[in-house]
């Protein structure tokens, strides 16, 4: 009889802590049911010089939970993770090469759980092992937008759940809905649990303590936008000014700053600077630590950050109360309109205080009513071929409520090319004349390739 080998792809710490509570709450059988195998796949652009996951706080009780540990980065050395993908014609020949390299069977079933389908190394994986079933995992706020690009049904028909955290009570994820994914939380006790394990295997870390001596009552935390284009580096060094103003401003003198792990160093200077402008503590936590290390050890009254899925751990684990700055500014900066980022900004925007206008932060409960009709319609300007369905619910929920919604969250060019309201008749004509003008253009091409 078969055995079978389950393959858990793993790129982040918190994926990581994500899967180990979905083992832990039985979601994926006893141990010793099957063979688990934890893949890692190092993405960022320079793997040899980016933090590895094998050096963060909390790897090694996660990694205990599987059977073998293997690296997606070596197996496909010298190509790129998130670039590598086999040839059509190669998946089996790939497939025979990653069992022998891993030790699996010939006759063993796989299993796969991936993250971010719609990429590699999720996508070459689900290609590669043709006949496994595939589980998908979300961890954070991305789960409740939608999926960024039409997945082959050789693909689609064979995901079987969308696991992810139930961050916002209430809200159901939008993603690989249109495919019939049946979503399944990931239960917050097994959760924390994984999140405790973690800071207690912190705990001894020699950076971690002059922070918690420090006793601060607010955490900053840093996201990187300069990284993926969104905004420039000064205008990310100043949106973290802007949060410890916010901080100060709301009575905090003692305060943690924990920037992304691939933040230049430039940005703690001239927030430090900033905190002895303001007469205020910072201490700068630049450690292999997740946020939710810091916030067990020093239990922070306030959070506050730009769209960071950490602020609604802090608020949902923690009871921490949030609160968010710059918000607006990035939405109105996401290009394509199709960015992943634009539902986590939303769910953010619409549910956390704004704290430069002296919002109370607070803690996040169960969504709103308001909530999911504006994510699905987002969901739908996003993606209207791959949501049809959401295009007559949309129309009703813009035609009530965008008068009285932040312009940054559907530029009228975006209705104008949809056709949807809130556009005025001369953008539609502008849109209309500029579409003509590109099949004109295409099909003169064509005729003078023709001659």
């Amino acid at each position: 009889m078969p055995h079978t080998t389950q393959i858990f792809q793993v790129s982040t710490l918190y994926g990581a802590a994500t899967l180990a509570a979905a083992l832990d709450a039985g979601r994926y059988g006893p141990r010793g049911g099957a063979r688990r195998v934890l893949l890692v796949s190092n993405n960022a652009g320079v793997p040899e010089t980016a933090l590895r996951l094998d050096e963060m706080h909390g790897y090694e009780p996660i990694a205990g939970r599987f059977d073998s540990v293997v690296s997606w980065n070596e197996a496909i050395s010298p190509y790129h993770p998130s670039s590598w993908g086999p040839r059509g014609n190669d998946t089996a020949l790939w497939q025979r090469a990653f069992r022998l390299r891993w030790d699996i069977d010939e006759d063993d079933l796989i299993e796969l759980a991936v993250e971010s389908i719609q990429a590699n190394p999720a996508r070459a994986l689900a290609a590669i092992f043709s006949e496994a079933v595939v589980d998908v995992y979300a961890d954070g706020l991305m789960s409740y937008g939608p999926t960024r690009e039409k997945l082959p049904l050789t693909i689609a028909r064979r995901i079987r759940r969308l696991l992810h955290l139930d961050l916002i009570p209430g809200l159901r994820p939008l993603l690989l809905s249109e495919y019939g994914v049946r979503p399944e939380i990931v239960p917050d006790g097994a959760f924390r649990g994984v999140l405790d394990e973690i800071s207690r295997e912190a705990a001894d870390d020699p950076r971690l303590a002059p922070v918690i001596e420090e006793a601060p009552t607010a955490v900053l935390l840093g996201q990187y936008l300069a990284a993926i284009n969104i905004l420039s580096d000064r205008e990310e060094e100043d949106l973290h000014v802007r949060m410890l103003t916010g901080a100060v401003r709301a009575g905090h003198r003692s305060l943690v700053f924990k920037p992304h792990p691939t933040a230049p160093a430039g940005y703690s200077a001239a927030l430090s600077k900033a905190a002895a402008d303001a007469g205020a503590r910072l201490t700068v936590l630049d450690a292999p630590l997740l946020a939710e290390t810091v916030y067990e050890h020093c239990r922070p009254e306030l959070v506050v950050g730009c769209f960071s899925t950490a602020m609604v751990t802090a608020s949902a684990y923690y009871d921490v109360p949030v609160a968010r700055v710059g918000t607006g500014l990035v939405t109105g900066r996401l290009r394509p309109y199709p960015n992943s980022n634009r539902v986590p900004l939303a769910v953010v925007d619409h549910l956390i205080p704004d704290l430069e206008r002296e919002e109370t932060p607070a803690v996040v409960g169960p969504a709103p009513e308001s909530l999911s009709p504006l994510v699905r319609t987002i969901g739908f300007c996003m993606q209207p071929k791959t949501y049809p369905a959401l295009r007559e619910p949309a129309e009703t929920w813009l035609r009530a409520h965008l008068p009285d919604t932040p312009a940054y969250y559907f530029p009228e060019l975006r209705l104008a090319e949809l056709g949807l309201p809130g556009s005025t008749p001369r953008t539609r004509a502008r849109i209309q004349a500029a579409r003509a003008k590109r099949v004109v253009g295409r099909a003169v091409r064509r005729t003078n390739r023709k001659k």
